[in-house]
């Protein structure tokens, strides 16, 4: 296992970061890629292991190709956990106060840095994700004070005309047919249908209190597959939509996401620049990958021995 366990230490901070895309994001990474299978590196678009600071800690550097630095929203904090510093996401307040801990980076134009994901075949999504606290949390946009959020927000890269929330590929925890199901949700068409493959097993198999997980999502626009791993190995489980959600019969081919930037990354919740409160997950977050590729079975279950 990737992590010794520990209880829940979290350093709280006060500062309220802006949403909108840092200052490097435009500019091209340092091509450094440590602690990440030799294979996957010619795709690894953005990889955060949150041990590089920048702007007094309110940043986190991107280690992969692109250079997409990512804001830490509200002062989410790193904690040290075991041997080294993790993102610690969640909810701070159970009313309506905008001040959840999450991390991402958003541009209502698309961030240019993340143009791998523009016109993409293939996306992969993947980290260590431990939870420390109740999930999910309470809903502080409806006035009903026993709601709670039907998602707990995970990882991933939003389309090119998001608000936000709307993804291109993502790693989450949702309400599928009345029960949590641990998911990679995934859209091919910008404004179009999604698609969801929900994980068989109970969530909290798949996620236990206090322990760290290796989870991995893959996304094929072109034949219209995804996949779920834990630890290396694939999870069963099944499509949540009928018939053909992406679009992906008949010509043109090979099919592909629409020929636009994302407008982002969302990390730990929705609406990463910080506008609205949605799908808080109180949780730890290491090693975070996004490719543009599906990574391979092989390849999953090596970068989940990786450490």
């Amino acid at each position: 296992m990737r992590r010794l366990l520990i209880g829940l230490s979290c350093v709280a901070m006060a500062a309220t970061l802006s949403g909108t895309v840092p200052a490097s994001a435009t500019s091209a990474g340092s091509g450094h890629r440590p602690g990440v299978v030799p294979s996957l590196a010619g795709n690894l678009v953005a990889y955060y292991d949150f041990e590089h600071p920048a702007s007094g800690g309110a940043v986190e550097r991107d280690r992969g190709r692109s250079g997409t630095d990512l804001w830490l929203v509200n002062g989410a904090p790193r904690v040290w956990d075991g041997f080294r510093h993790a993102l610690q996401t969640g909810q701070n307040s159970d009313v309506a106060s905008n001040d959840d801990w999450k991390a991402g980076v958003y541009s209502p134009t698309g961030v240019p840095s993340l143009r791998a994901f523009n016109a993409a075949r293939e996306i992969t999504v993947m980290g260590w994700f431990k939870t420390t606290g109740v999930n999910p949390s309470p809903n502080t946009v409806t006035a009903d004070p026993a709601d709670r959020y039907n998602a707990i927000g995970l990882a991933g890269v939003l389309t090119g005309d998001s608000d936000g929330h709307a993804v291109r590929a993502l790693l989450e925890v949702i309400n599928v047919n009345g029960e949590l199901k641990v998911v990679a949700l995934g859209r091919r068409v910008d404004g179009g249908s999604s698609q969801t493959f929900a994980a068989s097993a109970p969530w909290q198999e798949i996620l236990p209190p206090g322990q760290w997980v290796h989870l991995a999502a893959t996304f094929d626009y072109d034949t219209g597959e995804m996949a779920l791993y834990r630890n290396g190995r694939a999870l069963d489980g099944f499509y949540t939509v009928t018939g053909d959600p992406w679009l992906v019969e008949g010509d043109p081919e090979p099919d592909l996401t629409t020929a636009n930037d994302p407008r982002g990354i969302k990390i730990g919740g929705s609406f990463p620049q910080n506008t609205v409160e949605r799908n808080p997950c109180n949780c730890r977050m290491d090693e975070l990958i996004f490719l543009n590729r599906a990574a391979t079975p092989q390849e999953i279950t090596q970068q989940s021995h990786r450490h």
